[in-house]
């Protein structure tokens, strides 16, 4: 990583050229889909669950300027929907937002405008519902001369992101490190958050923190939930009925670095534990970490492994809080990327994201329904892109799945998303 944005995106499925041959695709896929609907009937299936079905993919215009990268999707109270991006050219580094409200994205707000803000590919700030009119605005700023010497600095707002607090950190080692990688979920007494924290650096290694930060900038439960960790993979969190869940990349003293889950028991923190045993070793960083998304007590979990140099998509699924999880299926065994997304539809079907390398050396965001038992449908390509070096972003919302990447335009880089209609669902 480091203060150079990646930027190399040749098209995108806005650009009209492309849009009109994208669209003859998905209407060719959409036959093919057809076709495989018939026989999957025909042949009948294993499982009483039924798997979702989606229909094609439909712009949806992002207000943002150029050039813009780093758009988070996040979801807060009744079903609040808000898509947060970063912007950087002669002025200082911003971070904007805006909701979802009746199929579009509504006119952008500016949350934060900071000269010292880190603005990378992987690593990505966030604007947080937490409330009626309450959001919560996450970012990295340096604090430091050293590349990699940055804080994450927080923000509220009670306006509806029109007047801001003054920013504070939700950790107070006062190091010249790295911290960053944030995820955030409600808690009783504020917004909890996790990220990965340098403080141990470069003696020791990168470890995964904890705090619950309230709206006057107060910091209560501070943890530490795992003493080593992988040094730049996106952590994940959410909640349910039993408590907050995160996933992370573990990194063992022999560079082992499958994904770990942690979950809460009585609003503490347990020891994380693999989810699966890939036995990924690689001596750096891959910068792809899990995706996790919650119904009730169900979790489902997506994430990216190249052990034995075969790169795959893998889920699994638990439903009993994360306490136990099913033996993980298989998304994707083709050209992989990984940079995963999930989203729960309901309480017996999911959906996972990831981006796959085709034979044109472009990129394409894939999508894929599956059910609780472990059942896979049908791969549907949402988007295409030239950019390797992206962090796709994929939420339910209502009957829809919404989705939002980086691309780039005439040279400069955009955010761009579409929303994806859930057509029903077959056997």
């Amino acid at each position: 990583m480091g203060r150079a944005v990646e930027q190399a995106s040749k098209y995108t499925a806005t650009d009209p050229a492309v849009h009109s041959k994208w669209a003859h695709n998905h209407r060719m896929q959409h036959r093919y889909i057809s076709i495989a609907l018939v026989a999957a009937l025909a042949a009948g299936a294993c499982s009483d669950k039924p798997l979702p079905v989606f229909m094609d993919p439909v712009p949806a215009s992002v207000p943002a300027g150029q050039p813009a990268l780093g758009p988070r999707l996040v979801k807060g109270p009744r079903d609040t929907v808000i898509l947060s991006w970063m912007e950087h050219g002669d002025d200082p580094p911003r971070l904007l937002f805006s909701r979802y409200t009746n199929g579009s994205w509504q006119p952008a707000i500016e949350a934060v405008a900071d000269p010292q803000m880190f603005v990378n590919w992987a690593d990505l700030p966030a604007v947080q519902p937490t409330g009626r009119d309450r959001l919560l605005a996450h970012w990295l700023s340096y604090a430091g001369d050293e590349p990699y010497a940055y804080q994450v600095l927080t923000s509220w707002s009670d306006d509806s992101g029109q007047s801001w607090s003054k920013p504070t950190s939700p950790h107070d080692d006062g190091t010249p490190t790295e911290h960053g990688f944030v995820s955030t979920y409600p808690a009783p007494a504020g917004t909890g958050m996790i990220w990965l924290d340098g403080r141990e650096t470069p003696e020791g290694g990168m470890t995964l923190r904890g705090a619950v930060v309230s709206g006057d900038g107060g910091i209560t439960d501070e943890t530490l939930l795992d003493d080593l960790v992988c040094d730049c993979c996106q952590t994940s969190v959410a909640l349910t009925d039993n408590g907050a869940v995160a996933v992370y990349r573990n990194r063992t003293e022999d560079e082992v670095r499958d994904i770990y889950l942690a979950r809460q028991a009585d609003g503490r923190w347990q020891p994380g534990e693999a989810i699966a045993n890939d036995g990924w070793v690689i001596s750096g960083c891959p910068v792809n970490g899990p995706a996790i998304d919650t119904s009730d007590d169900l979790v489902a979990i997506a994430w990216f492994t190249a052990a034995d140099n075969k790169p795959v998509v893998k889920t699994a699924f638990s439903k009993n809080s994360g306490k136990a999880f099913s033996e993980p299926v298989l998304v994707s065994t083709r050209s992989p990327q990984g940079h995963v997304g999930v989203a729960a539809i309901d309480r017996h079907s999911y959906v996972v994201s990831w981006l796959e390398k085709e034979k044109d050396d472009s990129y394409a965001i894939k999508i894929r329904g599956l059910t609780s038992d472990g059942k896979v449908g049908l791969v549907y390509t949402v988007g295409r892109t030239a950019l390797a070096h992206i962090v796709p972003q994929l939420l339910r919302s209502g009957d829809e799945l919404l989705l939002a990447w980086t691309d780039e335009i005439a040279g400069l880089s955009k955010v761009v998303s579409v929303r994806v209609p859930i057509a029903g669902f077959y056997d």
